[in-house]
This record gives C-alpha cells, sequence and structure tokens, in this order.
C-alpha cells in the first residue's frame, strides 16, 4: 500500500483505522525519526543505544496500533450488543491508547535527548519526531478520557495527563534544544 492508498483508507467511512491508529503509528514514525537522528550522528556517543531504544519503541507502536483498532472494534461491537460488557470492553479500549501515550512520551523524552545530543543536521528531525510523539500522545490520551467518560476519578485519566504533560515538557525542549 502506498501512502495515498493509506490516505484513502483512513479517510473512508469505516471505523477501523480510527484516531487510535492514526495516534499509535505516528508515535511509531517519530520514534523511526529518532532512530535516523541517531544514525546519522557520529559525534553522539550515545547514539547506537538511543537508536536501539528508538527501533524498540516503533516496534512497540506499531504492536499497540494493531491492538488499538482490534479493541475498538470490541468497543463498538459491545455498543451494539445488549447484554454485552460494554464496561469492560470500554476498559479494554482505554487500556491500549494509555499504553499508546506513554510510549509515545517515551518517544518524545527520547527525541529531546536526541535533540541535544545528535549532530547538528540531525537534531531538525528529532525536535519533529518530539512534537510528533506528543500529538501522538494527546490524541491518545483524548481516547481515554472518551472512553472512560462515566469514570471520572478512573486513574487511567490521571496517568494519560501525565504522560501528555511529560511529552509536552519534551517537545519545547527539544525545540530550544534546536536553537
Amino acid at each position: 500500500m502506498d501512502v495515498r492508498e493509506l490516505a484513502e483508507l483512513i479517510s473512508s467511512p469505516e471505523a477501523v483505522p480510527g484516531s487510535g491508529w492514526v495516534a499509535g503509528v505516528t508515535g511509531a514514525f517519530a520514534a523511526a525519526l529518532v532512530a535516523k537522528a541517531a544514525a546519522r550522528s557520529e559525534g553522539w556517543s550515545g547514539a547506537g543505544g538511543a537508536r536501539s531504544q528508538a527501533a524498540d519503541l516503533r516496534d512497540r507502536l506499531l504492536e499497540l496500533s494493531t491492538k488499538n483498532a482490534l479493541v475498538y472494534e470490541s468497543a463498538l461491537d459491545a455498543l451494539e450488543q445488549p447484554g454485552s460488557d460494554l464496561a469492560g470492553a470500554l476498559g479494554e479500549a482505554a487500556d491500549v491508547p494509555l499504553a499508546l501515550a506513554e510510549a509515545s512520551a517515551d518517544v518524545a523524552l527520547l527525541a529531546a535527548s536526541a535533540a541535544e545530543c545528535a549532530d547538528g543536521a540531525s537534531r531538525p528531525d528529532a525536535a519533529a519526531a518530539a512534537a510528533l510523539a506528543a500529538g501522538a500522545a494527546r490524541a491518545a490520551a483524548r481516547l481515554i478520557s472518551v472512553n472512560l467518560a462515566t469514570m471520572p476519578g478512573d486513574e487511567r485519566i490521571a496517568a494519560a495527563q501525565r504522560a501528555v504533560e511529560a511529552a509536552d515538557h519534551a517537545a519545547r525542549a527539544a525545540f530550544m534544544s534546536e536553537i
């Protein structure tokens, strides 16, 4: 599938892939940019470790994206079937986006480090990665608040907000490092 076909699939009237899947893939692409920045930074002593960590985060986010699409479909099915375990389906539909938000925050933190330590030409990629990861974390956190709207005191909402705050802070730091 080329990029245009992917964009058509996302913009289709089908429920999946939806914003959770897109957030996860965006976080994965951000991690890939961090890996690129590390790979292109011969002067950064920690580049190898950062590249490995970025690749692990990329793979985790891609797995979570797929899982998010599945739990979202399950939640939609539960909404349509009387007597189903709707609370359980919505809870699972909050767990996966929480993992997406937290992993995206980790990418943003790693990107901020890369924006500071990578070779000069790679720093803009790292800063962009931090911004993309922060956006992915924010999108995933929104899904959690929607899925848990009937449970306002749920700890997952607060955990997602902490992930967003960490990602936003990292993105701001990454852009300040680039200057």
